[in-house]
């Protein structure tokens, strides 16, 4: 005997709805990092250039933990968390600077109310001024945008990296670095001065923290955006 009630019209209704509303669900998240394997991957330039993956300083285990020991590196150490997708990076940057200033704050709580990433991704990603925009509104403290430095002046700015009053966060393309892939945010964690080593802290989990020569980490700020301005520096100060 079939005991099953039918639908009425309405509930039908309702559940194609819900069905719809499953079944696009599903497609964003196939189709989000489907689009990100597709743009680092099928069409992203190359870069004719060594990996710094190559470089034993790398990750080398006690150079890391050397570096870890910096004093602006050392805030960040118990707090830093990693982007909830691929497009994430700026939000995520900028709530490790607040954390590791003792402040509240998640990745997307960075974003909310300010029209940007409301779907809980960055299409596109976001640009050094849509981050600093973002971070006028959502963190405490002074902003400034860094940027059409030459290398001199780049390097004069390396022992302010290790200054604890002052967080830099680091717009740069990992094309010149590694050999591939797109622009990229992530907060500096000091420098290596006995090295001549900055400390990235990459906020991309399958990076993980890195360190790297001043002047390749320069050549990949010195590149310019889709929007056709160079990349640069966020410094955040309480």
């Amino acid at each position: 005997m079939d005991l099953a009630v039918p639908l009425s019209p309405r509930a039908r209704r309702y559940a194609v709805r819900a069905g719809l509303g499953v079944l696009l669900l599903i497609v964003a998240a196939l189709a989000v990092p489907a689009y990100y394997w597709a743009k680092f991957t099928l069409f992203s330039r190359k870069y004719d250039v060594v990996s710094i993956k190559e470089a034993p300083s790398y990750q080398q285990k006690a150079l890391i933990e050397r570096a870890w020991q910096l004093p602006v590196a050392e805030r960040y150490r118990k707090s830093l968390v990693f982007q909830q997708n691929e497009s994430f990076c700026g939000p995520t940057t900028l709530a490790n600077a607040e954390l590791s200033f003792g402040r509240a704050a998640t990745q997307g709580a960075m974003v909310e109310g300010t029209g940007k990433c409301w779907t809980g991704m960055c299409m596109g990603g976001l640009s050094l001024d849509d981050l600093a925009a973002i971070a006028r509104v959502k963190v405490t403290g002074k902003v400034t945008v860094v940027r059409g430095l030459d290398y001199a002046a780049f390097q004069a700015l390396l022992p302010r990296f290790n200054d604890p009053a002052r967080r830099y966060l680091v717009n740069f393309h990992r094309g010149p670095l590694f050999g591939t892939g797109g622009g990229h945010h992530s907060p500096i964690g000091g420098y290596l001065e006995p090295e001549g080593l900055v400390f990235v802290l990459d906020v991309n989990e399958k990076y993980q923290p890195w360190l790297v020569d001043p002047k390749r980490l320069f050549e990949a700020i010195d590149t310019e955006a889709r929007s056709g301005v160079k990349r640069g520096l966020l410094l955040v100060e309480p």
